[in-house]
């Protein structure tokens, strides 16, 4: 193979970790038997491959070469070590248990990368702890990144990952999909690992990029993967549907500059209507369910914008009264914040602002650059510029996307002539 370039060949490297890194990571892990053990393999493959691709070229399937090399590497580990088990026990596979149980067709189960998800989202781990896991070793996130999805601290987040290895470890959790008697009790948490998996790529905590494209494909393919799996299950139809319903607004949001374009401006014929269509429904079989799930209630709230023909349009008293529902069903600062949003649009500015500001306490949210740009936005719309530059300054300081910095710049100059 002829050389590659050093520039080349780490683009290639990064392009491999955004698109390989879950089904690299699961395959390993399936020689291994050990997340740890499987985890370091598969980093020590990803370096080898910034200098072999540059001495041999870049191979025409990255993902297998990646993948092979990751294997080699984990069976040369555990060929040196004097033990089967070192950081971690092994991960235990129940006797009798097979890669496809008797009770469904080989293809129920698409790839590893859902006994992955199953693996970390055990009902011995907290809900939290299983999609920080799954976040960090099934898209490969870094630590820091997946601390900006929950809005804690980076050494936080590290120490509660490697808690949730040990408690794996601790508690035998086997690397497979769960019969049908398990699936109820382990449901929420992969539903809610899926769902910021997607939403961690629908608009990325830091980079160059509005979106980390790769990640939100991924989010969209497993929750297709537990439809495929879970038929009947109104909670994966909620929440298939209201990631499309999402996904059917990409086209729109960004201009032909890749300028940040908020809904308020979007040009909806860019938005995919086939896809409306799909996540419309998806969400009637989803509402079906007395009382409907949380997923159920927040594709409700996007069918609102999908259908509605132009902002002015948009019924908010039904958002806002959506949010209400949400509210009952799933607490949290972060709807609390877009339910005050909803209402400002419902009500007016001045009602939204005052109850951002009562959201100002919250710890969450002390460094969530959503409520500084949420209060920027209504304090602008009130005509209240010296205050609004404030707001917006804050916002540029929490944010760490490059594509919102530029929007929210764009937004300051405004106010400042």
């Amino acid at each position: 193979m002829p050389h590659a370039a050093s520039s080349e060949v780490a683009a290639a490297v990064a392009d491999a970790h955004r698109r390989e890194w879950a089904f690299v990571l699961a395959a390993t892990v399936r020689v291994t038997g050990d997340i740890d053990a499987a985890e370091e393999a598969v980093q020590d493959a990803y370096a080898s491959a910034l200098s072999t691709w540059g001495q041999r070229g870049i191979p025409k399937n990255p993902g297998a070469w990646l993948t092979v090399t990751a294997r080699r590497r984990a069976l040369d580990m555990h060929r040196r070590a004097a033990v089967a088990q070192r950081a971690l026990p092994k991960l235990l596979v129940p006797d009798g248990y097979t890669d496809h149980e008797p009770d469904r067709r080989p293809d129920d189960i698409p790839d590893d990368r859902l006994r992955l998800i199953f693996t970390c989202c055990h009902p011995a781990l907290a809900l939290d702890a299983q999609v920080a896991l799954t976040l960090r070793l099934l898209c490969g996130l870094s630590t820091a990144d997946v601390a900006r999805a929950f809005l804690v601290p980076e050494a936080t987040m590290a120490a509660r990952i490697t808690r949730a290895k040990k408690k794996i470890a601790a508690a035998h959790i086997p690397y497979r999909v769960p019969a049908a008697p398990e699936l109820r009790e382990r449901l929420d948490g992969v539903l809610s690992v899926v769902y910021l998996v997607y939403t961690t790529g629908h608009t990325a905590p830091s980079g160059a990029d509005l979106m980390r494209r790769d990640l939100a494909e991924r989010g969209l393919e497993l929750a297709r993967m537990l439809r495929a799996l879970l038929r009947q299950d109104r909670d994966v139809a909620g929440l298939l549907a209201l990631l499309v319903l999402t996904d059917a607004r990409r086209g729109a949001r960004l201009d032909e500059h890749r300028e940040l374009v908020l809904m308020e401006n979007q040009d909806r014929s860019k938005w995919d209507r086939q896809a409306i269509d799909e996540g419309v429904a998806l969400l009637r079989k989803a509402l079906t369910a007395r009382p409907p799930g949380r997923f159920a209630v927040m594709a409700a709230i996007a069918a609102v914008h999908d259908e509605s023909e132009s902002w002015s349009g948009t019924d908010w008293q039904e958002i806002l009264g959506l949010y209400d529902v949400l509210m009952e069903t799933w607490p949290s600062p972060v709807i609390q914040l877009n339910r005050a949003i909803a209402l400002g649009f419902a009500t007016g500015p001045a009602e939204g602002l005052a109850e951002l500001d009562a959201l100002g306490a919250e710890p969450q949210l002390a460094r969530y650059p959503y409520l500084a740009a949420a209060r920027a936005d209504f304090l602008t719309r009130l005509g209240r510029a010296r205050e609004a530059r404030i707001a917006f300054e804050e916002a540029l300081i929490l944010t760490d996307n490059e594509t919102e910095r530029r929007y929210l710049r764009t937004r300051l100059n405004e106010l400042t002539g």
